[in-house]
């Protein structure tokens, strides 16, 4: 007892650090835990990180009885599962994109979100000894362009510029994507994961069945999805887990470093300017009733910036670090709480100061969201959330994304949002049975500029011509989705 109360003070002054305190001259983003809207803790190891926790409702499907049997593989100790998702919905000022809101992105158009399936054989860190698994997704549907990788289902970084141009596309809306392949090996309480994998920082996540809303916060957006490389769990007791490893940067499955060629690298002096190896690291901690837990995870190494928009103009490299914290309490059986705190950098951005004082070049953005559930019975649980997310620099908002991220297009988006984004979000959660779960929603987004920003975010125009902004500072969005598990 003693042990779980030292432990959990420090995490507490760790929390506070986090959220109150700003690094000099830098920022950061992402971690994961979550529950449910039941106010239920829910372990995510196989939609999210090594062995971690993530988000707001299932790891595979939420039933206990997949529909699909596959003999040869269940006779290995594998389990396949999936769901498919789609939705509507809809903003209002008729334009054709929802401004930057991710994932239900299109305006009255249908989606067909998610088409998923994942076959997985899960490891026991338990001191049992040694043990083995692994796991593959598959993503279908609208959402395949959020969660590419450079050099597997992504085209690599010289011919775009863009971190994330999607390769495996049917269209500019429908495609595929494989967001996770990798193999795990445990002994006793370690647990090692070598492949590709989902980042574990932030509350929400892809996979629509780990989360409550049909939308996402913008700290999700702007962070990685997926990670590339090694990354290492080690689990004690039940109220610690530590994660360490090294990755081959954000959204990265096999990309080098541009050093010559098509905007290669400026600043070849930079320190490990040819290297994509990254770090990732931190902990998660848990109450020994399970009903707190505090998440914090970190993510530093070299990332790109390109100079212009022809090849000839290079790219910057620059260090790039993440932090993120995740606090959930689970106050009663009826009511949960979830904060999460993020800030982020990116060097050598080549962007101007974005306030007095600032590093020539630095980049920050940095967020707060916070999440309440409340269960009303086993069918309805309602849900409210509010974030509030700043770009210092107009760095990361290039909308709308889905443009951004289709090979070939000539330029139909823009950027330089510089300012701070807000979004409240009020939904219900119905789950008819333990297979369908309707998520209805309404939503609020508004965005404040900085001085001389003119640049809109909503409205009509986004995504309409070259360069082309939207026309208004603010949006009313509803929409719905359905996800079925089986």
């Amino acid at each position: 007892m003693a042990g779980y109360r030292t432990r959990l003070a420090a995490a507490a002054t760790l929390l506070t650090g986090l959220l109150l305190a700003q690094p000099p001259t830098l920022a950061a983003q992402g971690s994961s835990q979550s529950a449910d809207g039941a106010g239920r803790m829910l372990s995510l190891e196989a939609v999210a990180g090594p062995t971690g926790t993530a988000s707001a409702s299932a790891t595979g499907p939420v039933i206990t009885e997949p529909l699909l049997h596959v003999p040869a593989l269940e006779r290995r100790g594998f389990s396949t599962f999936g769901w498919i998702e789609a939705g509507i919905g809809a903003n209002n000022w008729g334009s054709p994109f929802n401004g930057p809101v991710v994932m239900a992105d299109r305006n009255w158009q249908g989606q067909v979100n998610q088409m998923y399936l994942a076959t997985e054989r899960k490891t026991e860190a338990d001191g049992s000894g040694w043990d083995w698994g692994g796991r593959v997704d598959l993503l279908m549907g609208t959402d395949y362009v959020f969660t590419t990788a450079r050099g597997l289902d992504a085209y690599l970084y010289p011919r775009y510029a863009i971190e994330n141009v999607a390769s495996w596309a049917f269209s500019k809306d429908y495609g595929l994507a494989m967001p996770q392949l990798y193999a795990d090996v445990a002994y006793d309480a370690i647990n090692l994961r070598l492949g590709h994998c989902y980042c574990i920082t932030g509350y929400e996540s892809v996979p629509a069945v780990a989360n409550f809303f049909y939308t996402h916060v913008y700290s999700m957006m702007y962070q990685p999805f997926t990670l590339t490389g090694v990354i290492g769990s080690w689990k004690p007791d039940d109220t610690l887990t530590v994660y360490a490893g090294i990755h081959d940067g954000w959204n990265n499955f096999s990309d080098p470093m541009p050093m010559q060629g098509p905007w290669a690298i400026v600043n070849a002096s930079y320190p490990g300017a040819a290297s994509t190896a990254a770090f990732i690291g931190g902990a998660i901690f848990k109450s020994e009733d399970g009903e707190q837990s505090l998440a914090v995870i970190g993510l530093s190494g070299n990332e790109l910036s390109p100079l212009g928009s022809q090849p000839t103009d290079g790219s910057l490299v620059g260090n790039r670090t993440l932090v993120s914290t995740v606090y959930t309490n689970t106050l009663t059986d009826r009511l949960t709480y979830v904060i999460q705190g993020d800030t982020a950098w990116q060097f050598n951005s080549a962007l101007p100061a974005g306030n007095l004082g600032q590093q020539p070049g630095l980049a920050q953005w940095y967020s707060f969201a916070q999440w309440m559930f409340w269960k009303f019975n086993d069918r309805w649980t309602g849900g409210v959330r509010l974030e509030y997310f700043r770009d210092n620099n107009g760095y990361l908002f290039y909308l709308p994304f889905r443009n951004v991220a289709q090979a070939d297009n000539p330029g139909y988006y823009t950027g330089g949002f510089a300012g701070n984004f807000w979004d409240l979000t009020v939904g219900l959660n119905y789950r008819p049975n333990r297979r369908w779960v309707l998520r209805p929603e309404l939503r609020y987004d508004w965005f404040t500029p900085n001085t001389g920003v003119t640049a809109r975010p909503y409205g009509r125009g986004l995504g309409q011509g070259i360069g082309t902004s939207g026309d208004r500072l603010g949006q009313f969005y509803a929409g719905c989705d359905a996800i079925l598990q089986f």
